[in-house]
Parts: structure tokens; C-alpha cells; sequence
């Protein structure tokens, strides 16, 4: 079992190898809350079809401009390059609060990850979130052996070893800035795109 230490090396790992990509784009491109290339706007997408979106969208309005993310006092840091899917569609780019990643807690408005699309033009969008708890860490809390759920949404469980070098972990995406035709809980959003991941 891998310890704290161990978990947040391998967080830092990804975050250098994501980052310097990442800030390169920051600090060239103007952040875009537009209208992306060949989709429908992607600020459209409408509250009220969740209770859950909802809360997603009022706690996470201000990161639209990543900058803010970048900048807040416990700042977001890159937790993955742009995440593709096996057959279709993507998850995107992951900023994530270590903090949040490993206190064992699930609170809506307080997602563990922030995922953006890399656009054309270098920018980043926010069409989402991911919300994580460690397996072993909400089983210490939940002897019960219950699933987490979040507003009476079951996380889904990834095992270990991962594509991600997490141990066990469960997660839930909720796609609250961009319509995902699958869902808007589902994994992989077709609407999303790696295709302009800068190369590392």
C-alpha cells in the first residue's frame, strides 16, 4: 500500500511533467469563454437540469479563468495532461487540490479536480469536474462498506495499478460546462477533445 508521501510524489511527478505545457499556454493565450471552434457555446450549457450541476456551476463560476484557479491561496496544480478515452470523446485536463484528493471527504461544493479542453488557440475551457475519494480512506471512514454517492449519485470504482498511479479510488465526473451527449455524470464526453493538447 502506497503511503501519503508516496501518493502526493506521484501527483507532483504528473504535475511537472503536465505543467510547464499548461503555464506555457497560460501566459500566451487570452482564456476564452466563448463559443468553441465547431460546438455550440460552451458556457450554455443550462442549469437546472441537477441539483448537483447547479451546485457545481455557482462553487466553480470563478474558475472560467483558470487564472484564478492558478491563484488562490492553496492553488490548483495540473494533475494529468489532456485524458482521452479508449473509444471516443475525452475527460480532458485535470487541476486538482491535493488536500481535498486525500481528506476521505465528498462534498459537492467542493470538487477534488477542475477539467479543462485545450482549444485552438491555446486556452484553456472548463467543462467539468471530478470528484475522488481513495477507496481505502473512505472505507476507514464508512466501515459499513458502502459506495460513496454524492447527492444520490454512485461514484464509479477504479481499481489499482491505474493509468493514473493512484492506489483504489472512486470518482465522479460531472459535466456542468459542457453538454455531454452520454450524460451528464458519464466518464468520457464526446464533446470534449484532446486534439489540442500542445505537445510535452
Amino acid at each position: 500500500m502506497k503511503t501519503l508521501t508516496q501518493i502526493l510524489a506521484v501527483i507532483a511527478a504528473v504535475a511537472v511533467i503536465a505543467a510547464p505545457g499548461a503555464l506555457a499556454q497560460l501566459s500566451s493565450a487570452e482564456h476564452s469563454h466563448g463559443t468553441k471552434q465547431g460546438s455550440q457555446d460552451s458556457s450554455s450549457a443550462k442549469a437546472g437540469n441537477s441539483p448537483l450541476i447547479d451546485k457545481v456551476r455557482a462553487a466553480t463560476a470563478r474558475y472560467l479563468d483558470i487564472n484564478v484557479a492558478l491563484h488562490e491561496p492553496e492553488p490548483w496544480v495540473p494533475g494529468t495532461p489532456c485524458v482521452s478515452g479508449p473509444n471516443a470523446g475525452a475527460m480532458g485536463v485535470h487541476y486538482i487540490k491535493p488536500s481535498r484528493v486525500f481528506d476521505g471527504v465528498l462534498n459537492a461544493n467542493e470538487p477534488e479536480a477542475l477539467i479543462y479542453e485545450p482549444l485552438p488557440n491555446g486556452a484553456l475551457r472548463l467543462v467539468g469536474v471530478e470528484f475522488i475519494v481513495l477507496a481505502d480512506q473512505w472505507a476507514s471512514l464508512h466501515p459499513d462498506g458502502s459506495t460513496p454517492a454524492l447527492d444520490g449519485h454512485l461514484t464509479n470504482y477504479v481499481g489499482a495499478p491505474n493509468r493514473y498511479g493512484l492506489p483504489a479510488f472512486y470518482e465522479l465526473h460531472v459535466w456542468a460546462w459542457e453538454h455531454n451527449p452520454n450524460g451528464s455524470f458519464a466518464d468520457w464526453n464526446t464533446q470534449v477533445s484532446c486534439d489540442n493538447q500542445p505537445a510535452g
